[in-house]
């Protein structure tokens, strides 16, 4: 039922069509507004488009699910009658009529041929590396359809915004009358606003429930598929065909150990012998070449060797030389702290005094103009 649910597209878009139209004004013979239904009617033919390309994909990817169940039953049939039969699914040549899933199955099948090749064994070869998600999902045309719900969302918005900015373009006036006379056209902007969001929307949630339940009914078929087919391409275990083919490998795996370890061993021998050779005729040559020349290197390392001592002796006292200094250093660093306390305590003293010096003098400049006012009335007293 899933794979078929996308019959509902078009059913849903016709009452939405009937709908718009309706609310328009088309039945009563009374249409709103001619800009306003060409807007919707553009809009809705862009749905439209877009509906008609998801549903031949969907109808491609439920004949493929279709096909994919059909196989698998006839597996299972097959499987039934002949229980023994490891390489059925590499046996069989027309379960499928899609061409994805014919050319993937066929690729299967030689690989499986080619493996069934090797020491007599059979069903090396997973189905799900031709028949997987990804083989779906190419069927369905997963990166267009996964994209036509965002856009139907979008159309609605714009055309909220296309509502909008035609009724704002028709709206003016500085007072109450002139306002008024405007407000016919700003509605009908808003309502192309209202009109494509809400079927924007709706069309937005019922495309994206149609489409994962398509893909989930898709993808339900090739698991059940890939499970009867590993089931089938598996020898029953216990079976004499079985054992006979595991002994057949285990014979062989054996026979190539036992040829790899005597490859080894001989190659280890003739690689040692070649490497003592080598050795003895590096050292017959070094000891003709050098000759007296060794006693003199013996001095040479000696003498180097005491150069090395005195510059460690050398590395020690200046070690100790650095130490003397990073004392040096750190004593001096201390007397600088202090003498910063000291500096910081004096600051404070004479923060101290300037403070009680300026509350002086405010007092001596109180008590001054206090002196001044009193003499100048008293002079004033005397001169009356």
């Amino acid at each position: 039922m899933k794979k078929k649910l996308y019959y509902i597209l078009f059913p849903l878009y016709l009452l939405m069509t009937l709908f718009i139209l309706y609310i328009n004004g088309i039945f009563t013979g009374n249409p709103t507004s001619r800009s306003n239904l060409m807007i919707n009617l553009g809009f809705l033919l862009i749905i439209a488009v877009l509906f008609a390309l998801s549903t031949v994909s969907f109808g491609r990817l439920s004949r493929c699910a279709d096909e994919l169940e059909a196989a698998a039953d006839t597996l299972e049939r097959e499987r039934r009658k002949n229980k023994n039969a490891a390489s059925l699914p590499a046996e069989q040549k027309d379960l499928f009529r899609s061409d994805a899933l014919r050319e993937a199955f066929a690729r299967f099948q030689r690989r499986s041929a080619a493996a069934a090749g090797k020491k007599g064994l059979s069903g090396s070869c997973d189905p799900e590396e031709y028949l997987n998600d990804e083989l779906i999902n190419r069927i369905g045309l997963m990166h267009f359809n996964s994209a036509i719900s965002g856009t139907l969302t979008g159309l609605g918005i714009l055309g909220t915004f296309l509502g909008l900015s035609m009724g704002m373009r028709s709206f003016s006036g500085s007072d109450i009358y002139t306002i008024s006379d405007n407000v016919g056209p700003l509605l009908d902007g808003m309502k192309v606003a209202f009109h494509t969001s809400v079927y924007g929307i709706f069309f937005s949630l019922v495309f994206n429930f149609v489409y994962r339940a398509v893909f989930s009914a898709a993808y339900e078929a090739l698991s059940r598929f890939l499970t009867v087919c590993r089931e089938c391409s598996a020898p029953a275990a216990g079976t004499e065909e079985g054992t006979r083919a595991m002994l057949v490998y285990q014979s062989g795996m054996a026979s190539s150990l036992k040829s790899i370890l005597e490859l080894q061993k001989g190659a280890a021998a003739q690689q040692t012998e070649g490497m003592e050779r080598m050795i003895n005729q590096f050292m017959q040559q070094l000891s003709q070449t050098l000759g007296t020349e060794f006693g003199s290197l013996g001095t040479t390392l000696k003498q180097a060797g005491a150069a090395q001592t005195q510059c460690a002796q050398d590395y020690r006292a200046m070690a100790d030389t650095s130490k003397e200094l990073l004392d040096t250093i750190r004593s001096i660093q201390t007397e600088l702290g202090q003498l910063r306390g000291q500096q910081e305590e004096f600051s404070r003293k004479l923060n101290l005094q300037q403070e009680t010096l300026t509350a002086t003098c405010d007092a001596l400049s109180s008590e001054i103009s206090s002196q001044l006012y009193t003499l100048e009335q008293t002079r004033n007293s005397y001169e009356d």
